[in-house]
């Protein structure tokens, strides 16, 4: 009887604290504020001089692959005093925290104000502490973060897709298409995405290459830009006849290796123009090694949008392609 009594006594603590754990859960507010916009807690003083400053060259370094100058991040500052009510709900927040009893390191913390949440907390005794801090932890704190964006990215975008399955039968490949964009073009396996916007043009490609079709005894890049210059002869002609989309050759493509869908993947940035016009934009080019169905695919997205900012633009594209699945 008392190992009965004590067996009840246990189920019915281990329910309540999964109660708490929910109830804690549903008291959290949803979090918001713009994608790619991370609110800074840090002293005013520590913000002005050198701490403001790595975290700017941290976190506001400019975007590869851009034809201008673009943040990663747009910051937003908030002195300690003021981060409480409403303010402390925003998705990804970055605080600062210095003092004799801190210790210099790095925490990353989950939905701790409001759901979802991303909240990194860098601490130090002292401002070389909170620089040295930022240094060596920070690839790993834009990661987080953009990881973070790119999840709320996705979620938006999964509320209205595309309702289309040509792309899944024809190449055995899933992605959350938003319901704005269209086929622009389909040539056997080649699919043209497009979205319009208010300056120009949201674009996505989509096809295949055998496995082999990147050779190990020549430069990666180059043979990258032979394959995208080949594709945008055949499929992405330019305004008049004779022109076409290529690679533009004034900016070396920057190229790291990284995975999707749990594939290895290279991983291009770099500008595109069209050859005898004046048309060009940013590119992010994803080659994923199929081993399964021996072959690589590619997608690529390529924004046209002149005269204004295109890191949004770019980054939405990311998000779309990232959420590939093959079968």
């Amino acid at each position: 009887m008392r190992k009965i009594l004590f067996f009840v006594s246990a189920l019915l603590m281990l329910n309540s604290c999964n109660g708490d754990k929910n109830n804690t859960k549903k008291m959290l507010p949803d979090s918001s504020g713009n994608l790619n916009h991370l609110s800074v807690v840090v002293d005013n003083d520590l913000w002005q001089g050198n701490v403001g400053e790595a975290i700017r060259n941290t976190l506001a370094a400019p975007v590869d692959g851009l034809p201008q100058e673009e943040p990663l991040f747009s910051l937003s500052q908030i002195p300690p005093q003021v981060f409480s009510g409403f303010v402390t709900k925003n998705r990804t927040v970055l605080k600062i925290e210095i003092g004799a009893n801190k210790t210099p390191a790095v925490k990353f913390g989950k939905n701790v104000y409001a759901i979802p949440q991303k909240v990194i907390l860098v601490s130090g005794k002292t401002e070389q502490d909170i620089i040295e801090q930022l240094k060596s932890n920070g690839p790993k704190i834009i990661e987080a973060f953009k990881s973070k964006e790119i999840k709320e990215k996705q979620r938006r975008i999964k509320l209205s897709l595309l309702k289309i399955d040509t792309i899944e039968k024809s190449l055995g490949i899933k992605l959350d298409i938003p319901s704005a964009y269209r086929i622009a073009k389909k040539d056997n396996k080649f699919f043209w995405l497009r979205k319009d916007i208010t300056t120009g043009t949201q674009n996505i490609m989509i096809y295949e290459l055998p496995l082999n079709a990147l050779k190990h005894n020549d430069s990666l890049v180059n043979q990258i830009i032979k394959i995208r210059d080949s594709i945008g002869e055949v499929h992405i002609p330019g305004p008049t006849e004779g022109t076409f989309m290529i690679t533009e050759k004034a900016y070396a493509p920057y190229l790291q290796h990284t995975t999707i869908d749990d594939k290895p993947t290279i991983e291009t940035k770099g500008i595109w123009d069209v050859k005898n016009a004046f048309m060009s934009g940013p590119f992010l080019d994803y080659i994923i090694e199929d081993k399964a169905n021996n072959r690589l695919v590619v997608i690529e997205g390529f924004t046209f949008a002149p005269s204004v900012e295109k890191r949004d633009y770019v980054f939405e594209l990311d998000a779309i392609m990232k959420s590939v699945k093959i079968e």
